[in-house]
């Protein structure tokens, strides 16, 4: 249930006043009920169709309602020729409950705004004298109520069921939704409120509606919509419009706030012709605001796809200085990282250079030492004799190198004495005998010369590992 506070603001954003105490009043004197202080309100703030025609008009101008009684008189003296008012010459509010549905009222301000931006329909009402006078604005989009679509689509199926598809295309949807589909057309609203009970309905439903000149006539140019009074918005529908006698037809078109403007209705009977003639005087005085809205719109679209057509240029020339700015950069980047790479690798390189010359130098000097100690550990060479060995020993380049041990001096001190000479780069070798083949490795080191069966000389080779 809508509380107090709510009733207020939509009253407010419904009516346009802004002082919330009159408001107060207002809602307070009609029990706070909504619909009947709108209604009450709108009423009283609109100015009667008297009022709307001067003085020197012909009375019969403000007659726009097509009776029972003027079709009788059409029939003996012809088609209807009555003289044309202006624009409209009723607002017709609507009640709450047919724009807000069966969803409860809506939140925030919700009407019909103007049908043309610009204030088209609006400038003309105004020079009619039939202007809101509350200055509203351009209505939030209209609600889809499935209760009020589910009653016209029942509205269609039964139509045609009783009277086949000859007649108007009735929209299935809800009079708001007929309403906003005529405004997005720049079409009029042909409404027609069924009574079922009424001894003229089947006649004037299978002879006028279904009549294929007004039926084609009015598909071409109007949007068609339809309700029964037994249900709960076409019912609404008849109370707002006033509708007195049935068969009842209407013509309406978007206003302003919550309102209708009422272009025509036609009460009674009438034969196809005579409902030909009627829609065709609408059509003609309407077709004005309909062009100019149309062409308005057409220019706004016009002029929004110019800006669309100019924001897209420019977000294109934008992105595509974005882009060049952005491979500019990465171009850079990619340089940078390049040359940081390239100043990484130089530095490596200079560093293995340099770390394999201090460890090739290490190594040398390592070398050195150690040729120098074991030099000294094999001591002098001692002179010929028969405790002295005589040793060749030939390496993998065909040098020779020759030397005497003491004949208890071990293999190992051969391989020193290999070692301190500096003639091989390789750490990793054995001293090898050709006749017989034998290898002195790390096992035999031990042996002396003599127990190695090499006294009193030996010839031995150099072979690498």
């Amino acid at each position: 249930m809508v509380d107090v506070a709510d009733k207020l603001a939509y009253f407010q954003a419904i009516t346009g006043l802004e002082d919330p105490d009159l408001c107060t009043e207002i809602l307070q004197a009609h029990g706070w009920d909504l619909e009947l202080a709108i209604s009450s309100f709108t009423s009283s703030t609109q100015p009667s169709a008297s009022s709307t025609v001067s003085d020197s008009d012909p009375p019969d101008s403000l007659a726009r309602t097509d009776s029972g009684s003027a079709s009788a008189s059409a029939s003996a003296s012809g088609p209807i020729t009555a003289p044309a008012p202006g624009l409209a010459w009723r607002l017709v509010t609507l009640p709450i409950s047919v724009i807000s549905g069966s969803l409860g009222l809506i939140s925030g301000a919700v009407g019909l705004g103007l049908w043309a931006a610009g204030g088209v329909l609006s400038y003309s009402l105004g020079m009619i004298g039939l202007g809101s006078g509350q200055g509203g604005e351009a209505s939030a989009g209209l609600v889809s109520v499935s209760a009020a679509a589910s009653e016209a689509m029942d509205f269609v199926a039964a139509f045609e069921r009783e009277y086949g598809t000859r007649g108007p295309n009735f929209v299935a949807e809800g009079f708001m939704d007929a309403l906003q589909r005529s405004r997005n057309a720049f079409k009029l609203l042909f409404v027609y409120l069924h009574s079922p009970d009424h001894p003229d309905s089947p006649v004037f439903c299978e002879r006028t509606l279904c009549s294929e000149a007004l039926a084609a006539f009015v598909n071409e140019n109007f949007v068609a919509w339809g309700g029964s009074i037994r249900a709960s918005e076409g019912f609404k529908m008849s109370n707002s419009l006033k509708a007195s006698r049935f068969p009842f037809c209407a013509v309406v078109m978007p206003a302003t706030n919550q309102r209708i403007a009422l272009l025509q209705q036609v009460e009674g009977p009438k034969s196809p012709e005579e409902m030909l003639t009627i829609l065709q005087r609408v059509l003609e005085e309407s077709a004005p605001v309909l062009v100019a809205a149309r062409l308005d719109a057409e220019e706004r679209r016009n002029n929004m796809r110019l800006r669309e057509e100019q924001d897209a240029a420019y977000r294109a020339a934008l992105e595509a200085d974005q882009a060049r700015e952005r491979q500019r950069r990465e171009e850079q980047e990619r340089l940078e990282r390049e040359a940081a790479e390239a100043e990484r690798k130089r530095k490596e390189e200079e560093e293995a250079r340099e770390r394999a010359a201090r460890e090739a130098a290490e190594k040398e000097a390592a070398r050195a030492r150690m040729r120098q100690e074991k030099a000294l550990s094999l001591g002098d060479e001692p002179e010929k004799g028969p405790n002295i060995t005589q040793v060749l020993v030939r390496f993998p380049t065909g040098e020779r190198k020759e030397r005497r041990f003491h004949s208890t001096a071990p293999i190992q001190a051969v391989y020193d004495y290999v070692d301190s000479l500096g003639c091989l780069e390789v750490e990793d070798y054995n001293l090898v005998s050709n006749f017989p083949r034998v290898t002195y490795g790390t096992e035999k080191r031990s042996l002396t010369l003599k127990e190695a069966g090499l006294h009193p000389q030996a010839s031995l080779f150099v072979e690498l590992n």
